[in-house]
C-alpha cells in the first residue's frame, strides 16, 4: 500500500536502487510509493552512499517503540485532526528543506515553528518537543536568524521565544538580496586586482549578481505589497455592518 509503512524487502530494492544510481522518483515509481517517501527513507537512514537495508528498518523499528513526545504548547492538533497525518507533513516539510540545503536539526526547528499554531516556541519547547539538547536548538535557531527566517521576543514571563510571523519569507528574500550583493561587490573587487580573462568573468559575476539581487528585492516587496493589500480588503469586506 502507498500509504503504509516500507517492508524490508521494499528497503532493499531502494538499497538497490540507489547501488544502480536510479534517482528517488523512479525508485518511488517501481516501489509505487510517492516520491516523498523514498526521499524521506534515504535521508534520515545514512543518504544514497551510507544507506543500508537492514540498518535503516531496524532503525524504523526502534523509532515505532519509542514513546512519541507529548505536542509543546501551540502545536497540538484541532479537535478531530488525524494526529498521525500531521506527523507525516512535518517529517515530508522536514524532507522538502534538507533538499534546499538546511541541515537536519535546523530543518526539524523551522518545520516545528511553521507548524505550531502560535509560531514561537521557547528554546526548551523545542528541546523537548524534538528531543534534542539546547545547545542544538541554539546552534540551529542562530542559523536560520542569519536567514531571516527566525525572530526572537520576550513572552509575558519574560521568557525568550523564537518566532515565525507573516513575513518570514520576506526577511528571508530581503536577507538573500543582501547576500548577492555582497557577492557582486566583492566580484567588482577583483575585476581590480586581475586583468585579461579573469577580470571579464568577475565583472560578468558582479553584474549577474546585482540583477539577481535587484530583482528578489523588488519582487519581494511588490509581493509583500500585493499580499497585504489583499489581507486588508478582507477584513475590510468581513466586518460588521454598523448601519442602524
Amino acid at each position: 500500500m502507498p500509504g503504509g509503512r516500507l517492508t524490508q524487502q521494499e528497503r532493499q530494492q531502494i538499497a538497490l536502487g540507489l547501488g544502480d544510481g536510479l534517482a528517488y522518483a523512479e525508485i518511488a515509481r517501481r516501489l509505487d510509493r510517492p516520491t516523498s517517501t523514498i526521499t524521506r527513507e534515504v535521508l534520515r537512514n545514512g543518504g544514497p552512499t551510507g544507506y543500508r537495508a537492514d540498518l535503516a528498518h531496524r532503525a524504523t523499528e526502534r523509532r515505532a517503540h519509542r514513546r512519541r513526545p507529548a505536542a509543546p504548547r501551540g502545536t497540538q492538533p484541532a479537535d478531530g485532526a488525524d494526529t498521525d497525518a500531521i506527523q507525516e507533513y512535518r517529517e515530508n516539510f522536514t524532507t522538502l528543506l534538507m533538499q534546499q540545503g538546511l541541515p537536519k536539526m535546523t530543518a526539524r526547528v523551522l518545520t516545528c515553528l511553521f507548524t505550531s499554531d502560535t509560531g514561537s516556541m521557547t528554546a526548551a519547547e523545542l528541546a523537548r518537543y524534538l528531543q534534542i539538547s539546547p545547545a542544538s536548538v541554539s546552534k540551529a535557531v542562530a542559523f536560520l536568524e542569519g536567514q531571516g527566517l527566525v525572530g526572537r521576543e520576550r513572552d509575558e514571563h519574560r521568557r525568550e521565544r523564537y518566532v515565525v510571523d507573516n513575513d518570514v519569507w520576506y526577511r528571508s528574500m530581503i536577507a538573500s538580496a543582501r547576500g548577492h550583493a555582497r557577492f557582486a561587490e566583492a566580484a567588482r573587487q577583483g575585476v581590480e586586482v586581475f586583468d585579461g580573462p579573469a577580470a571579464i568573468r568577475l565583472q560578468n559575476i558582479a553584474r549577474f549578481m546585482d540583477f539577481i539581487g535587484e530583482s528578489i528585492t523588488r519582487a519581494a516587496n511588490q509581493a509583500r505589497e500585493v499580499l497585504s493589500t489583499e489581507a486588508r480588503e478582507v477584513l475590510s469586506t468581513e466586518a460588521p455592518d454598523h448601519h442602524d
